[in-house]
């Protein structure tokens, strides 16, 4: 868990020029829109594909593992912190994230009631769609950023906020959200990409990027994270040397390639056990395990608990989930 010395500077990390919040008024009306598309906890697929509502009523004591992105995420309200290896950063109306390529994060509620609940917003984004929005917005060639971070904390604009609200308004009526529903999401990248992380935001789309190559990598490995593999392997998969591919890797994703691919296996084996009804046993051995124990050694490390304790933990969240909804 985050200590009040870390949160009192995650806010700035990865962040770009904050001018402040957009007004109360519009923030409030987002949250509205979230509410109704969310009625109860849990996170909401809409009827435009890629677009999301996501409602939480408690502050959490232990991190939800999830991989997320490419995508933007606005909180409307509440407030919640993403752990991105030893990355921690705030996350409320004040931050909007990006994530640049599929990143295993996690992450913890900080503020949210059964009254004010956490209230947000995720849109996957296409790569493609961003590299045609990206063209038009900076005619004269993309600015190469500072850095190639897959993940980054911005500010949210007015515009932006309205056009999401936008979006959301067209869900209950799937023909006009069918019709229109493209080019809201179209408005909402291109201001994105005109903030000052617009450039960043740029890299997810454009092929010669050092976030695209590593994006590259990335999709490789999550295809193919039961397989036995080395680093070797995966930097000639992208056509780059052992070290080289290793730096820029760990650049974007903040972990080693290795570290990825484990923790997808750990997110994975969670996965088969706690809906599939394995055994630890076999859910590490379809994960791509060897030895049982060291399953079961990092598997504790990483969420806290060994196998069998945790997923009895979490199949009891569920049963007060379901009698409580």
């Amino acid at each position: 868990m985050p200590t009040k010395a870390s949160l009192s500077a995650v806010a700035h990390a990865g962040l770009d020029h904050i001018a402040g919040m957009p007004s109360d008024a519009n923030v409030r009306r987002l949250a509205s829109r979230i509410a109704a598309l969310a009625p109860h906890d849990g996170k909401f697929p809409l009827c435009v594909p890629g677009v999301f509502a996501i409602r939480l009523s408690r502050v959490t004591n232990e991190a939800s593992h999830s991989t997320l992105g490419p995508a933007l995420c606005i909180a409307a309200q509440g407030a919640k912190v993403i752990m991105l290896g030893r990355e921690v950063l705030l996350y409320d109306p004040a931050h909007l994230l990006v994530f640049a390529v599929g990143l295993p994060v996690a992450s913890q509620v900080r503020r949210a009631s059964f009254k004010d609940p956490y209230l947000g917003f995720t849109l996957e984004i296409d790569p493609d769609r961003l590299r045609h929005l990206a063209g038009r917005v900076y005619p004269q060639g993309i600015p190469k950023p500072s850095d190639d971070r897959g993940l980054y904390v911005g500010a949210p604009t007015d515009g932006i906020i309205e056009a999401v609200t936008r979006l959301l308004d067209l869900m209950t009526q799937p023909e006009e959200a069918a019709l229109l529903g493209p080019l809201a999401i179209d408005e909402i990248l291109i201001r994105l990409l005109r903030t000052s992380i617009g450039d960043r935001v740029a890299q997810i789309g454009h092929a010669r990027s050092g976030v695209q190559r590593i994006a590259g990598a990335v999709a490789r490995i999550r295809a193919t994270f039961a397989q036995p593999t080395t680093v070797e392997q995966m930097a000639a998969s992208a056509h780059m040397s052992a070290s080289s591919f290793h730096e820029r890797f760990k650049a974007v994703t903040s972990m080693s390639p290795l570290q990825y691919q484990k923790v997808l296996r750990l997110q994975e084996a969670r996965r088969l056990m706690l809906f599939q009804n394995l055994d630890a046993t076999a859910a590490c051995q379809r994960v791509g395990y060897v030895s049982p124990s060291q399953f079961s050694r990092e598997y504790a490390r990483f969420f806290g608990h060994a196998p069998l304790k945790d997923i009895a933990r979490l199949q009891d969240e569920l049963i007060q989930k379901e009698q409580s909804s």
